[in-house]
């Protein structure tokens, strides 16, 4: 794209503005009603400058050897961020991405090169019934990063879909989620109670500030039938300065404590909506 104007779009659950980077000239941020969606380098897809995307990506990194191709599925679309760094990193991977919104798809196709993904396949629909309508064992990984006006997907972590996302993941497979947390961390301790029902291991990466309980913030969340890189991940946070640390259940129970699972009987009575962006 050559021009560097910012764009303004209705879409279908608020307005999308792209806007550029000024300090990097391939670069742009997705925001929707404020809230930050999506960093995208068109240049070096594996510039991810968010440091959840960050997260996301060191675990997938470190969770199967380097370069392999992984089947993916992703419920929630944003930038494609994911998807690109995938496309970039591992080759021939086949992806899926489930995005509701459409007009927003047809922002990121129209100013984001969206079809230059190679072995992408958009769908603009329902991610949840996506999944339900996947085969068994078919997938390597599934990404899950849905906010809506501003709010956190909750079903979307409740145990009973999740079951689904474990249906359609190979043996090896990986589950990854991303979630704004108030400082009180009640969503993520329930979402990581829902996997630990579901998935023998998960971990929570989180910056120490949230940890803490002194600010909101991101954490992204890992699961899997396999054990997961743990030891890796510690190692490669302490290597970065503890700018964000990596928990198992267990470890993250002893230091916040525990909350019940998020279920459909069950779900979460008031969320914290992720807050406007500002530069």
């Amino acid at each position: 794209m050559e021009s560097r104007e910012a764009v303004d779009r209705q879409v279908k659950f608020g307005t999308a503005r792209l806007a550029p980077d000024p300090y990097r000239p391939t670069s742009w941020l997705l925001t929707v009603d404020g809230v930050l969606q999506s960093y995208v380098d068109l240049a070096d897809p594996t510039y991810l400058r968010m440091p959840y995307a960050t997260w996301a990506a060191r675990v997938l990194d470190l969770h199967w050897p380097a370069g392999e191709p992984v089947s993916a599925l992703q419920v929630g679309g944003g930038g494609f961020t994911i998807a690109r760094y995938l496309a970039a990193t591992r080759p021939g991977s086949p992806q899926t991405v489930y995005e509701l919104d459409g007009p927003l798809v047809d922002l990121v196709r129209s100013h984001l090169d969206l079809d230059a993904i190679a072995n992408l396949q958009v769908r603009v629909e329902d991610g949840e019934s996506g999944i339900e309508r996947t085969p068994d064992a078919t997938a390597d990984v599934v990404v899950m990063d849905v906010a809506q006006a501003g709010a956190v997907a909750i079903h979307l972590a409740a145990v009973e879909f999740l079951r689904e996302i474990a249906r359609v993941l190979r043996a090896d497979g990986l589950y990854l989620g991303n979630m704004w947390s108030a400082a009180d961390m009640t969503l993520p301790l329930r979402a990581v109670a829902s996997l630990t029902e579901v998935f023998p291991h998960v971990v929570l990466l989180a910056e120490p500030g949230l940890l803490l309980g002194k600010r909101a913030g991101n954490v992204v969340l890992a699961a899997s039938n396999r054990e997961l890189p743990h030891q890796a991940l510690t190692t490669w946070a302490e290597s970065a300065g503890n700018r964000v640390f990596c928990l198992s259940a267990t470890q993250l129970a002893a230091f916040r404590g525990v909350a019940p699972p998020l279920t459909a009987e069950h779900p979460a009575e008031a969320v914290t909506p992720v807050p406007r962006w500002a530069r």
